[in-house]
């Protein structure tokens, strides 16, 4: 098969399951034998990850739409032979499909949509996804419909690529041994969750459901840092619970703090897609209770590999905890499906496979 130069940019300065998967997608073709590179900030993390990855990393101000940025993304196009090039967010993709535009010969752009903020209805919008974009990969399937419908563009011409994960990575192990290594109460009953610390992941509502149970002796643990890492810690006092919360910050590693948990929680209300840190945790066996938003429901069925919650209920996301910490039987049933479907659907190869085939759908009509 022919080899690949591609080009992923990226935009954002932060860190969470977007920049996660173009990393591992990156690697993941890689090691296929294509030539893959990432285009970031200077100063964004996903920039700083890329030596650890094995992937050509290279610094562009593209951190915000400038004319310094435009230039910069033409002058990389013009002068790097690549076959195709994937955006990822708002920022990055319109400065490489107005770059792409005023070259002869531009590579085609692959523009991958990892959330579920509405499309904005305009001329501009329209052209970005409609014309300059010769393929559209979303990470779900409603996210796909949404974008269809919203951008108004061919159902042809967007496809749902969920992420993969490394399975291998993310698997059942000793819990307690995980717990004695983080410093938790062995016996203890603990709820967790992994995400970056913004308001829509719904760590609000998580910390009012578990300071409304009448358990007092169970913990929470918060994997992640981001903006709302001093207002969690303010709520925690606030309702009495600092003393049975840790705040693990963020963790290159989040498998054995996943093995330490009893279930997993992500009470998310806006915007997402398929959450990676949920399929981890499915991967590694937790029951897993969350909401039905974006793609969610796509990958959790709801009373069979995990439960489907009201979002912004702490009360609903309270009720659940309570009735798989009184049910271990039930918590056991939900560990082995969520298990058995991480291991039928989530795979690095799976995603990596589909995401070969866009890339080559698209050299394909490019040069046709």
């Amino acid at each position: 098969m022919e080899r690949l130069r591609i080009l992923h940019t990226e935009s954002s300065l932060g860190w969470g399951g977007q920049e996660i998967r173009v990393l591992t997608e990156a690697r993941a073709l890689a090691r296929r034998g294509h030539a893959m590179t990432i285009a970031a900030p200077a100063e964004s993390r996903i920039f700083e990850a890329t030596r650890r990855h094995g992937v050509e990393g290279i610094a562009i101000p593209i951190g915000r739409k400038s004319l310094g940025g435009l230039i910069e993304m033409r002058a990389l196009l013009r002068d790097r032979e690549f076959d195709v090039v994937n955006t990822h967010s708002s920022t990055d993709s319109w400065l490489a499909a107005v770059a792409a535009a005023t070259l002869r010969h531009a590579p085609p752009l692959v523009r991958t949509r990892h959330i579920s903020a509405p499309v904005p209805r305009n001329f501009a919008t329209r052209w970005l996804y409609a014309s300059a974009t010769a393929r559209i990969v979303t990470t779900g399937e409603k996210l796909r419909l949404q974008v269809i419908d919203e951008a108004g563009v061919s159902p042809s011409r967007v496809i749902s690529i969920p992420t993969g994960i490394d399975l291998e990575r993310f698997r059942t192990g000793d819990a307690q041994s995980a717990r004695i290594a983080a410093g938790l109460p062995p016996d203890a009953f603990v709820v967790g969750i992994v995400a970056t610390l913004r308001s829509w992941k719904g760590h609000r509502y998580l910390f009012e459901a578990f300071a409304r149970r009448e358990d007092t002796t169970s913990r929470l643990v918060v994997v992640g840092d981001g903006p709302q890492r001093e207002a969690l810690e303010a709520l925690a006092r606030e309702l009495a619970i600092a003393d049975r919360v840790t705040f693990a910050g963020n963790r290159e590693d989040v498998a054995p703090w996943l093995r330490a948990l009893d279930i997993f929680c992500l009470p998310s209300y806006a915007n997402e897609g398929v959450p990676q840190a949920l399929m981890q945790a499915m991967a590694t066996g937790l029951p897993v209770v969350t909401t039905p938003v974006g793609s969610i429901a796509e990958i959790v069925e709801d009373g069979v590999s995990g439960l489907l919650v009201r979002p912004e209920s702490a009360d609903a996301l309270r009720d659940a905890i309570d009735a798989l910490a009184a049910d271990p039987v039930r918590r056991a049933a939900l560990s082995r499906k969520a298990r058995e479907t991480a291991l039928a659907r989530f795979g690095e190869d799976r995603m990596a496979d589909a995401m070969e085939d866009v890339f080559r759908a698209a050299v394909r009509a490019r040069r046709g």
